[in-house]
């Protein structure tokens, strides 16, 4: 993964927008959703370097927000990976979207 490059990284949040696609979110100790499939109808990145926040709207009645993102990459099946890292490098949040379930 890489530091968020805000305007790369949106770039790649917005090819899901009118897509259906499965969420995985996580906020470590906090939430886990995995294989949550929805329509996005919207989706943002905000914030400057080093944090950012992503939000989604799906099926035009639905918003998730996840804060404290600080890196993303593509991976080699079109997946989305956001994650937010400290400065020990230990992950704390995570944000992933993709076409196909992501493996249980």
């Amino acid at each position: 993964m890489i530091k968020i490059n805000k305007p790369q990284a949106e770039a790649e949040l917005m090819r899901f927008v009118g897509t259906e696609a499965y969420v995985h979110s996580e906020a470590t100790s906090f939430v886990f959703v995995r294989n949550f499939k929805v329509k996005v109808t919207h989706a943002y990145l905000a914030g400057e370097a080093p944090s950012f926040r992503a939000a989604l709207r799906f099926d035009g009645h639905g918003w998730l927000r996840m804060e404290a993102l600080t890196h993303f990459e593509t991976d080699e099946y079109g997946r989305l990976l956001l994650a937010g890292y400290d400065d020990r490098g230990r992950m704390h949040t995570a944000l992933h979207l993709g076409k196909e379930p992501f493996p249980e």
